[in-house]
């Protein structure tokens, strides 16, 4: 049993190289690739046999040597000329063919090699000649086991092509050390088998691990370039795949990148829960690769960012793409029944025309989104260069806005809210002035939305209502102090601790002080906006609805919230469309507040006409320039002085 285990194994291994599954013919192919990579040893070797056969004929002068070297001289260039011509690398040659070839050439050397070996001893040529012809034809066959392993049949076919003749004319000349020479070159052939088959082993076991290898590392890649909930390319994917495009780009394509962000996703999530949240991402994303062209690149950038990047013919063809992608995704969804609308804000940009890099375009992309956000949603807005001299505007503003806080360069000036009864001041409105001292005064609406973008206004709030108290501290204790609040400033974290470190600084009681918000707080609806009301209202403090009826008006936000004022918006007292329906709402809007014991103020009182029809229809307070501009602290103290000398109103009220 012991004696067939070579060649059992031997048998195995042929098996397992005869399997025509995928990873066999592979690895097969890779293998007898190995027999035409190094042309250079194949030469050699070929000149070496030459060079020996000649050398043999020429000391022999035998005929049948002469012969035998041309065959072989013959033969070996054809094998060096095939496996310069010969690519295994050429897709269109079967592996099959690639190793018939090979055999042809291979065997044939291989027993010309031994037949002239033996014809050596047959002629008894001479000692010398025939050592040299035996060593040749042993170490070619010992050699090419070593070179051919990838191809076990092939090597021990050479081998035994090799010995064959050699062992054939030992045996016939019968003499002890000649039959002793077939006996070791007998015995050569399974030796040199066992090795050459466990060499074998080991390559085609190396090939196939790097195989599973390679093919695990693919999966990996892909699994890294993929996002897990919508299949689409994720970040990297997206960088992968733009870098490719950008250097297949030609010179008469254009590169589009199509950056949408859907609004108010994070109600969907908060309201129906994440899975089904998940499952409207995956819809868009459906909606996405539908729409888009078959060799763009649909990607989810993040949370409920998309991006779509492919070429285009012109920017005509970006604006048809655009508005098609921004169509499908208006389409209404439906998810378990419910009938979901879920808008989206697209921002585009183009290659060459908007930047020359990857970056480029997605930074100019992103600024385009920003801006079709900023101009109401649900729209698409294409980049140009005005928007980057807005960003570097904001920049400047947001850099000298944190340097101006530090210099103490703001001021707080105080405008007047009037009781329409008497004529007297009952509050003072807190409004924030920036002086620049290059640039002169700058609008409260250039630097405000910039502080809310930055989160500065966190800040720049907290310190307006410091200032604003510290002031009012010094006024009679029935005049009030009103200070905006932003809705970002609202709900950061420790909003409430920022409002009662100002009041205990400036040693001001909380019911002294009157906070106004706007109606674009309550959109979402946040428990740290209900938390922050709560507390501070506890304390004293009152909260004022500023610009009531130009926003998402509800009266639910009068009956949950704390609110003690309202405040009409200036545009429906002195704005263009002021008539019979705009004095219709005011009269609305002030018996709202008779009934529910709040005071009503009426902004942008500019005439006396204005303010006898507010008050006419029901309005407490009133605030506009007819009574007075907002005006420094030293003034408004000045206004509250002259009104307790002269016992008379600041404005006439006739």
């Amino acid at each position: 049993m012991a004696k067939n285990a070579p060649f059992q194994k031997a048998l195995k291994v042929f098996a397992r190289l005869r399997r025509n599954d995928p990873l066999s013919g592979r690895v097969k192919r890779t293998l007898v690739r190995t027999l035409y990579t190094q042309p250079t040893s194949l030469a050699i070797g070929a000149i070496n046999g030459i060079a020996s056969s000649a050398i043999a004929a020429l000391v022999s002068g035998e005929r049948a040597l002469l012969i035998a070297c041309l065959v072989l001289s013959f033969i070996a260039v054809a094998r060096v000329i095939a496996a310069l011509g010969l690519s295994p690398d050429d897709s269109g040659r079967s592996t099959r063919q690639l190793e018939v070839v090979y055999e042809i050439g291979a065997f044939s050397y291989a027993f010309v090699i031994g037949l002239i070996a033996a014809i050596s001893l047959l002629l008894d040529v001479g000692a010398p000649v025939e050592v040299l012809m035996i060593a040749n034809a042993a170490c070619y066959g010992v050699g090419i086991c070593a070179r051919n392993a990838g191809r076990p049949a092939i090597a021990l076919g050479q081998l035994t092509l090799v010995c064959i003749p050699i062992i054939v004319v030992a045996l016939y000349i019968g003499s002890l050390p000649f039959i002793f020479l077939a006996m070791n070159m007998i015995l050569l052939i399974p030796a040199m088998a066992s090795i050459t088959l466990n060499v074998f082993k080991v390559l085609r076991d190396s090939i196939a691990s790097a195989e599973t290898s390679a093919r695990l590392a693919e999966k990996m890649r892909v699994l890294a370039r993929t996002d897990v909930v919508t299949g689409l390319a994720n970040r990297a994917g997206l960088n992968h795949d733009m870098l490719e495009k950008l250097n297949a780009l030609k010179p008469d394509e254009a590169l589009a990148l199509f950056w949408l962000d859907l609004d108010r996703f994070k109600e969907v999530n908060d309201l129906l829960g994440h899975p089904v949240g998940d499952r409207v991402l995956t819809e868009v994303a459906q909606r996405l690769s539908e729409v888009a062209p078959a060799s763009a690149c649909v990607s989810r950038f993040g949370g409920d960012e998309f991006i779509v990047f492919g070429t285009v013919a012109d920017r005509k063809e970006s604006e048809k793409l655009a508005s098609e992608i921004h169509a499908e995704i208006m389409r209404p969804f439906r998810i378990d029944g419910e009938r979901l609308e879920i808008g989206a804000s697209i921002g585009v940009a183009l290659l060459p025309d908007d930047g020359t890099s990857a970056d480029a375009l997605m930074q100019n992309a992103d600024l385009a989104l920003y801006h079709a956000k900023v101009n109401g949603r649900k729209q698409t807005c294409f980049y140009n260069e005005t928007m980057s001299r807005d960003l570097a505007r904001r920049r400047e503003i947001e850099a000298e806005l944190r340097s101006a806080i530090q210099k103490d360069e703001l001021s707080i000036f105080f405008q007047p809210i009037v009781d329409l009864a008497t004529g007297r001041i009952r509050t003072f409105e807190a409004l924030v002035r920036w002086f620049h001292p290059e640039k002169g005064e700058l609008r409260p609406d250039e630097f405000i939305p910039v502080a809310e973008e930055t989160g500065l206004i966190i800040t720049l709030g907290n310190w307006i209502t410091a200032q604003a108290a510290k002031a009012a501290a010094q006024w009679p204790e029935e005049v009030t102090i009103a200070v905006n609040l932003s809705p970002l400033q609202i709900k950061a974290p420790g909003a409430a601790l920022g409002i009662k470190n100002a009041l205990r600084e400036a040693g001001l009681h909380p019911s002294r002080l009157e906070l106004e918000v706007t109606e674009s707080l309550f959109v979402d609806d946040n428990c740290a906006t209900e938390t922050f009301m709560e507390e501070l209202s506890d304390l004293g403090v009152k909260f004022a609805l500023d610009d009531f009826g130009t926003g998402y008006s509800s009266l639910g936000y009068i009956q949950k919230y704390p609110f003690s004022k309202i405040k009409v918006d200036r545009s429906f007292v002195s704005g263009p469309n002021v008539g019979k329906k705009t004095d219709a709402i005011i009269h609305a809007v002030a018996e709202l507040g008779s009934k529910l014991d709040m005071a009503i103020v009426a902004e942008g009182l500019e005439t006396i006409e204005q303010v006898r029809t507010v008050r006419e229809a029901g309005c407490t307070l009133g605030q506009g320039y007819y009574f007075s501009r907002a005006v420094p602290d030293y003034l408004a103290a000045m206004l509250l002085a002259q009104e307790d000398e002269d016992s008379t109103p600041t404005r006439a009220l006739a």
